[in-house]
C-alpha cells in the first residue's frame, strides 16, 4: 500500500511537471518526453480494484433531449396548442424583459486594477451583484464596513459598476487607458464587441444592456453572464419601464463540468436558470391588477341556438366549422337560453355568434351576429366558413 501512495505521488509530480511545460509553451520534443514518463509511470501504477469507478449519472427525469427528439416534442405542442386554441382554450399575455450583460473576465480585470486584493474577489463580486436592489452607498458601506475593502478602492470600483449601456461602452472600455492593459479584461470586452456584433445582426442590439453591476455571485462563471429583468411599463410618457425582478440568469461556465471528470478535461458550457414561480407570481399579480376586460380567448365564433331542441344541429355545424379550421365554440348545455348564450360572448370576448334557429334551418342560412355591433345578417351555410374567415381576418385553410 505505502509502494503505490509513493508511485502515486510521483504520477502527480509528473503531471504538474506536464502541464508546467505546458503552459511555459516549452519545445514539443521536451514536452513529449515528459509525457512518455508520465505514461510509463501510470502503467506501472495500473487499476487501483480498491477504488470505487466514479461514474456522473444524469438524475432521473432531467436528461437532455437531442435536436430530432426536440423537433418531435414541438410538433406534438404545436399539435396539441392549435387544437386547444381552436376550442377556446386561453393563453396568457407574455411580459416585456430587458437582458443585461456583462462577462466575469471583465469583472475580474476591474477589480484587479481598483486595487482589490486577489483574495477578496469573490467576495466584493458578492457585494457587487447587489447593486439592482440597493443604492451604491449601501454596497460600498458593505464592502468598508463588512468586508474590510479600502475605501479609496471601494470609490474606484464605483466609477465602473454604475456604468451600462450598450456597444458604444463596449467601445468606450476598450480606450480606458488602465482597464485596456488588464489582459483579462480586455478578452472580456473583445468578445462582448463581437456579441453585440452579432446582436446588430439579428436586429436585437437595443434589446440589450451591457451593464457593468451585473457580477452573478457564483465561482463557477468564467465568461459571459446575464440576467432577464421584468420590466413594468413606465407610470408616464417619457419615464423609463421599471424593473420589477430577475426571472432568468445564466452564463458561460468552462471549468465547471472538469471538476466531475477523472481526467480533468475543459468542458465549455453556457447555462441558464428560469424563475418559473416567480414568473406565474408576477403574472398573476398583473391579472389581478388589470381592470380593462381582456380577451382571453382565440375562439372566433360562438355555434348559438334561438329555440330548444337544437343541440344536435349546434353539434353538426360546430363539426363543420372545426374541420374548416375555425375555432370555435358552443356552451354544453342542451338548451341554454339564447341571452345566456350572447352575454358568454361579451364576457369572453369572442368577436361573433353564429345563431341557428328553425327558420334558419328550412331556409338553408345561419344568422351571423356581430357580438360588437349587435348587426345581424343572413349567411348561406355554404358560405359561412368564408364569411368568419373574413371578417375576423383569418388567412384561408388550404387542406
Amino acid at each position: 500500500m505505502a509502494d503505490r501512495a509513493a508511485l502515486e505521488d510521483l504520477v502527480r509530480v509528473q503531471g504538474e511537471r506536464v502541464r508546467g511545460l505546458k503552459q511555459q509553451k516549452a519545445s514539443a520534443e521536451q514536452i513529449e518526453e515528459e509525457v512518455a514518463k508520465l505514461l510509463k509511470l501510470k502503467a506501472q501504477l495500473g487499476p487501483d480494484e480498491g477504488k470505487p469507478k466514479f461514474v456522473l449519472k444524469t438524475p432521473k427525469g432531467t436528461r437532455d433531449y437531442s435536436p430530432r427528439q426536440m423537433a418531435v416534442r414541438e410538433k406534438v405542442f404545436d399539435v396539441i396548442i392549435s387544437c386547444f386554441k381552436r376550442h377556446g382554450a386561453e393563453v396568457i399575455d407574455t411580459p416585456v424583459f430587458e437582458l443585461k450583460v456583462n462577462d466575469r473576465r471583465i469583472l475580474d480585470g476591474m477589480f484587479a486594477i481598483c486595487g482589490v486584493p486577489d483574495s477578496k474577489f469573490r467576495t466584493i463580486c458578492s457585494s457587487v451583484d447587489k447593486l439592482d436592489k440597493v443604492s451604491w452607498e449601501e454596497v460600498k458601506n458593505e464592502m468598508v464596513g463588512e468586508k474590510g475593502l479600502a475605501p479609496e478602492v471601494a470609490d474606484r470600483i464605483g466609477d465602473y459598476v454604475q456604468q451600462h449601456g450598450g456597444v458604444s461602452l463596449v467601445e468606450q472600455l476598450l480606450q480606458d487607458p488602465k482597464l485596456s492593459q488588464n489582459k483579462q479584461a480586455l478578452e472580456g470586452l473583445g468578445d462582448l464587441k463581437l456579441l453585440f456584433e452579432y446582436l446588430t445582426l439579428f436586429g436585437i442590439a437595443d434589446k440589450i444592456s451591457f451593464d457593468l453591476s451585473l457580477a452573478r455571485g457564483l465561482d463557477y462563471y468564467t465568461g459571459v453572464i446575464y440576467e432577464a429583468v421584468l420590466l413594468q411599463p413606465p407610470a408616464r410618457a417619457g419615464e423609463e419601464p421599471l424593473g420589477v425582478g430577475s426571472v432568468a440568469a445564466g452564463g458561460r461556465y468552462d471549468g465547471l463540468v472538469g471538476m466531475f471528470d477523472p481526467k480533468g478535461r475543459k468542458v465549455p458550457c453556457v447555462g441558464l436558470s428560469i424563475g418559473v414561480e416567480r414568473i406565474f407570481s408576477i403574472v398573476e399579480q398583473r391579472l389581478e391588477a388589470l381592470e380593462e376586460k381582456v380577451r382571453t380567448t382565440e375562439t372566433q365564433v360562438l355555434v348559438a341556438s334561438a329555440q330548444k331542441k337544437l343541440l344536435e344541429e349546434r353539434l353538426k355545424l360546430i363539426s363543420e366549422l372545426w374541420d374548416a379550421g375555425i375555432k370555435a365554440e358552443l356552451l354544453y348545455k342542451k338548451n341554454p337560453k339564447l341571452l345566456n348564450q350572447l352575454q358568454y360572448c361579451e364576457e369572453t370576448g369572442i368577436p361573433l355568434v353564429a345563431i341557428i334557429g328553425e327558420q334558419e334551418l328550412k331556409d338553408g342560412v345561419i344568422k351571423l351576429r356581430s357580438v360588437a355591433s349587435r348587426e345581424e345578417v343572413d349567411v348561406r351555410r355554404e358560405d359561412l366558413v368564408e364569411e368568419i374567415k373574413r371578417r375576423t381576418s383569418q388567412p384561408l385553410c388550404i387542406c
